[in-house]
């Protein structure tokens, strides 16, 4: 499909500097990073003094493998506004998670900090296929969440009109598709799959709309659900990677020419990937956790923060285009595993096998509970309309013998008539509902 394929007029210089030329910022803006942190913020003159480093010993690249790693905890346990290295009066907004599994964890930006985080969505967009002049509709959820807003000032400040619908009211959302004909639409993907069914459900063809890009992220999707979508909406379909303790959307984002790997902007974040459960730095094209280190970030500098994603770093896709690294699909997450008496499995391992029979929908919830005191897994999955006449019961057995020999955990597999699995309103999906006893 490929809406717009970039020529060398498209890109910022940096974005095709030497390797030499990126590293060589790279070490400076850390060096001043680490000594912004250090003289600012308590708890990282705390952690370093601890571990007896200073932000002199950084040298080379390679010795920030030497300074402590930051995580939700640090955060949670500096609620909220402790992690700000500069005066609270100097920070323009603040962002914050949904707290759903502690205190939220809070962010502030400077007015550099917005301005810079406007001009990398920009950056992403562009590489997505979005140019000065596109309509954008954007479907995701704005407030405290970095999704909304962040993709509106990026989409602004790269001179597109902007629709800014948030989530919900997919009636409406389709209405405002169909009226304003937007060129691109950035939403979640599970969201993405509620708007083309309610075009169906309207009897109007997705794939007929004005749409030509749709720019998805703040979830972790397949290559199969990318597949599904733009087959089912005509679109190009381009991965946007962000999370707000290092920013928000735009910290990478996928290019519409290759679409094999959002691009991390490594002039201001530097990613490593490191051993779960060693930390230990792993070389490139090893899957582990992705760690990111902010290099412009005024507000809340971020050193070494555990993601918890789980991905590759990969080169960057060919010579003459961008050189900067990229990072896989992301695989799952180290605290979302999910362990079936013994097996580690991803939601995401799931997913890949219900998108690979064409009778069942893209939508799933996976459910764990406990019998006795072994823990068991339950899936839902859901018929497509046109399934016509099949044992659902042979279908069903059929996904559970592909899971057992593919994931090597035994489940339950429920098929749902179509809609049967509860659609979300306003963002990610909720893919796994654990039953457990605490």
């Amino acid at each position: 499909m490929a809406y717009r394929i970039p020529d060398p007029s498209d890109f910022e210089p940096i974005e095709r500097a030497s390797r030499d030329e990126l590293q060589a910022l790279q070490l400076q803006r850390l060096r001043w990073t680490l000594q912004h942190a250090y003289d600012n913020v308590p708890h990282y003159r705390t952690a370093f003094d601890a571990a007896g480093l200073h932000p002199g010993d950084l040298k080379t690249l390679a010795d920030l493998a030497r300074f402590p790693f930051t995580g939700k905890r640090e955060l949670r346990d500096n609620y909220p506004f402790g992690m700000f290295a500069v005066p609270r009066e100097q920070v323009v907004r603040v962002h914050a998670s949904s707290g759903t599994t502690g205190k939220p964890t809070v962010v502030g930006y400077t007015q550099r900090d917005i301005d810079t985080w406007a001009n990398l969505v920009a950056r992403s967009i562009r590489a997505a296929g979005g140019r000065r002049g596109d309509m954008v509709h954007i479907a995701y959820g704005y407030g405290l969440f970095t999704g909304g807003l962040g993709a509106h000032y990026g989409a602004e400040r790269l001179g597109c009109t902007v629709v800014p619908m948030s989530g919900g009211q997919t009636e409406r959302q389709v209405q405002l598709i169909e009226d304003f004909k937007p060129s691109v639409i950035m939403v979640t993907p599970s969201y993405m799959l509620n708007i083309i069914e309610e075009y169906q459900r309207q009897g109007r063809d997705p794939a007929a709309s004005s749409l030509k890009v749709g720019i998805f992220g703040a979830e972790p999707w397949t290559d199969a659900m990318r597949r599904e979508i733009e087959q089912r909406a005509g679109i190009d379909a381009v991965d946007i990677y962000g999370l707000s303790e290092v920013m928000g959307p735009g910290v990478a984002s996928e290019c519409i020419e290759s679409k094999d790997g959002p691009v991390i902007w490594e002039d201001h974040f530097y990613p490593e990937i490191i051993d779960p459960d060693t930390g230990a730095v792993l070389p490139d094209g090893e899957e582990g956790e992705l760690v990111f280190t902010s290099l412009t970030k005024e507000a809340l500098p971020i050193i070494r923060y555990r993601t918890r994603d789980l991905t590759r770093l990969l080169p960057p896709t060919s010579p003459g285009l961008r050189s900067m690294r990229r990072i896989g699909k992301i695989t799952g997450r180290s605290d979302d595993m999910l362990i079936i008496r013994g097996v580690n499995v991803f939601p995401s391992q799931i997913e890949e096998l219900i998108l690979k029979m064409p009778q069942l929908a893209p939508q799933y919830q996976l459910i764990v509970r406990r019998e006795g005191h072994l823990d068991q897994l339950d899936v839902l999955a859901e018929l497509r309309p046109q399934a016509g006449n099949l044992s659902v019961a042979g279908l069903a057995a059929e996904l559970e013998a592909r899971i057992k020999t593919n994931v090597g955990v035994t489940t339950r597999v429920q098929l749902l008539a179509p809609d049967g699995i509860e659609r979300t309103l306003t963002g990610k999906a909720r893919r796994v509902i654990d039953q457990r006893p605490r």
